[in-house]
């Protein structure tokens, strides 16, 4: 029998990506939106009606939800009394479960869920492979998975669940709630992100000497390239040269604190996720 899936939040941006790929899966989904211009939009972007929260919950063996983290908490607490035993409840971020925002109920399973998107070194070959950048349409990408709590059985399904939304898959990693926060928003967020918002705007100061914004955004993407690929062992043996090694001697601790690593102790993980749920 087809497993019987509620999605909560289907006319937002993440459960737009998501009813895509659940309306070519063997789940049977009933899907939810509180707002009137969400399920506008999951009508005309997908043809779904949606339903109320009640019919949805009603024989759910599997609930989605698709909501901001900031929402979470409110969203979990409001349907927690009306969720059957049993029950798995899916988050799509480490973040609030990690805050200790779900509701305490020891008879339903809680898994989290979360995709890497599309790597940088691929070998996609159609256009709209390339062009998929988020993930969830046509390029391979990873996820990570975590049984918060539940019956060790459970995780083939909540296995199961994140391969589809996330599709095309082409790895799945089983990961703590705990280390998961440290991929997100500790390693990707707080680091990548920061480093990368640095870099647009070292090419921008660059621009203002007078090198035309495609000249600086070729050179500086090219030179991420082929650097991304040497330090990230996509070049087996690679090595810079020994002007590029002096010039990150120097360069590094011009740009980083010192105590840069301090970012992922476990405080400052849980201070950072308090600041964003």
């Amino acid at each position: 029998m087809m497993t019987k899936l509620a999605l909560f939040g289907a006319g937002g941006k993440m459960g737009i990506r998501l009813t895509r790929n659940l309306l070519n899966s063997d789940f049977d989904v009933k899907y939810v939106e509180v707002s009137e211009a969400g399920r506008l939009r999951a009508k005309e972007t997908h043809g779904v009606d949606c339903v109320t929260p009640d019919e949805a919950l009603n024989d759910a063996e599997v609930i989605v939800l698709a909501v901001p983290d900031t929402a979470i908490g409110a969203v979990s607490r409001s349907i927690i009394d009306k969720v059957r035993p049993g029950t798995m409840i899916v988050c799509l971020d480490a973040a609030a479960p990690f805050a200790d925002h779900l509701p305490e109920r020891a008879d339903v399973t809680y898994f989290v869920t979360h995709p890497c998107h599309p790597p940088i070194f691929n070998d996609e070959e159609t256009r709209e492979g390339r062009a998929d950048h988020f993930g969830g349409i046509a390029a391979q990408q990873g996820v990570v998975n975590a049984l918060m709590q539940g019956p060790e059985e459970h995780y083939a399904l909540g296995e199961k669940v994140a391969v589809t939304i996330f599709a095309p898959v082409a790895r799945s990693h089983r990961v703590t709630v705990e280390q998961m926060a440290y991929l997100e928003p500790g390693l990707s967020e707080t680091v990548c992100a920061s480093l990368l918002v640095v870099m647009r705007e070292a090419m921008d100061e660059v621009i203002k000497t007078g090198v035309s914004y495609d000249c600086a955004r070729d050179f500086l993407l090219g030179h991420m390239n082929i650097l991304g690929a040497v330090i990230f062992d996509e070049v087996k043996g690679g090595q810079f040269s020994d002007a590029c090694n002096k010039a990150i001697e120097f360069g590094k601790p011009m740009l980083m604190r010192d105590d840069w690593k301090r970012v992922f102790e476990f405080d400052e993980i849980k201070a950072s996720i308090k600041r964003i749920t």
